[in-house]
């Protein structure tokens, strides 16, 4: 049983904007969401101040105390977006929701930080005091994924993808699974992360965070000669991928079609890529989505701007698309959100699709010598019309994926 998998609802909140038109006009303007953050120079032995927080952020005022007691940021995140989407695909409030024929899959890098730091306190205090009866599940790693599931009754499998800057892809990746083999008729699927100095420090006691802090605007710069890192972002993105013969039945609007999806690991470091299997994941990818590789007319790269994995990446992708395969990476926009990013950037690519629109790379000025040739989109926006389009990710523990969509027309 292989069922096709279309996109009905999208949604999702960066740093540079919370909607497409927001987004692009900073993105025409040469903007990034990046920021110095002063609460980051507290921190001794913390070289980035550097992060891409989501301002102003607030949420509408049917969001009670109570519904959101056991929620951190990072669930809030989550949870906004979800609400957005499923009224995007017509289904918030649809009996569909709680009927066990849609599930979940959402993921993080982790819980949110402050309930972690409580636990944290106790165990240097040897005292509870810090600990609340919410502590924990707002500190595990599946607190996005239930606690959203909870806020919409959502009673269909839930799956909890915890793997680091994968944690978005490969939950849209095991929705699409779900529901291509019969599972479930319809599932939330996407990734959220809240900004925290923590996170900063895991990339910065490796020396792979960008320590440009009286240059905000001028870093990330993915694929650079002069990159000197990663930038820690927030935010998220959440899809409704449902059966097409579902979708159609209700008359539902359609926004793309996932086609194609793979994940596997290098097994070989835990923090050093392997270009040769993250070329195995997109080939895989496409293979799944029955697709030869020239049919592709863009790819969003994870591109983080680190040493090792912008040439690795470059490398995987030449090898399977060749030289001429339009590519950019949008974390040079609204830095590295981990267990967000994957979905962020599935978000924006489904959307650049839609509108023959591919966003260039920001700050990408001088190529590196190291990374291997493709058609890196800089400068202007380029108008490109193709039915095809790959989003990859790959993380800590040498993990990859690959998504492939395409056009619905």
């Amino acid at each position: 049983m292989n069922r096709r998998v279309v996109v009905t609802g999208m949604a999702g909140l960066t740093s540079l904007g919370h909607d497409w038109d927001s987004i692009r006009e900073n993105v025409v303007a040469g903007r990034s969401g990046i920021q110095r953050l002063d609460e980051f120079a507290r921190y001794d032995g913390l070289n980035t101040n550097l992060g891409a927080p989501i301002d102003n952020f607030e949420l509408p005022g049917h969001y009670t105390r109570k519904r959101t007691r056991s929620m951190g940021r990072v669930s809030m995140f989550s949870t906004i977006t979800t609400e957005q989407a499923l009224q995007q695909a017509g289904l918030l409030g649809d009996p569909i929701v709680s009927s066990g024929d849609m599930g979940i899959a959402y993921g993080s890098s982790s819980g949110s930080p402050p309930a972690i730091a409580e636990f944290g306190a106790m165990l240097h205090e040897y005292s509870t005091r810090t600990v609340t009866a919410t502590s924990y599940i707002r500190m595990m790693p599946h607190t996005a994924a239930v606690n959203t599931g909870l806020f919409f009754n959502i009673r269909g499998r839930l799956i909890s993808t915890c793997t680091a800057c994968t944690s978005g892809s490969q939950a849209i990746g095991f929705a699409y699974e779900a529901i291509k083999q019969g599972k479930q008729k319809a599932m939330v699927a996407g990734g959220a992360e809240e900004l925290s100095a923590t996170q900063a420090a895991v990339f910065d006691i490796l020396f792979a965070t960008s320590v440009r802090n009286d240059e905000p605007g001028k870093t990330p710069r993915p694929f650079d000669r002069d990159r000197d890192g990663l930038v820690i972002g927030e935010g998220a993105a959440t899809l409704v991928l449902e059966d097409l013969e579902h979708a159609q039945q209700r008359g539902a609007p359609i926004i793309a079609e996932l086609i194609g999806f793979a994940t596997n690991c290098d097994a070989m470091h835990v923090t050093q890529p392997t270009a040769e299997t993250m070329e195995v994941a997109m080939r895989l990818g496409l293979q799944d989505a029955n697709l030869d590789a020239d049919a592709v007319g863009y790819v969003s790269a994870h591109g983080t701007a680190t040493d090792l994995g912008d040439v690795a990446e470059s490398q995987a992708t030449n090898a399977v698309f060749g030289s001429n395969m339009p590519i950019s990476s949008l974390k040079s926009y609204f830095g590295h959100s981990l267990g967000a990013c994957g979905a962020q950037e599935v978000w924006l690519t489904i959307e650049m699709m839609n509108r023959d629109e591919f966003w260039p790379t920001l700050n990408l000025d001088n190529l590196e010598p190291r990374c291997a040739e493709l058609d890196y989109i800089v400068g202007e926006p380029r108008n490109i019309s193709t039915d095809y389009v790959v989003s990859n990710s790959f993380a800590f523990g040498g993990i990859n994926t690959s998504l492939v969509f395409k056009r619905w027309s």
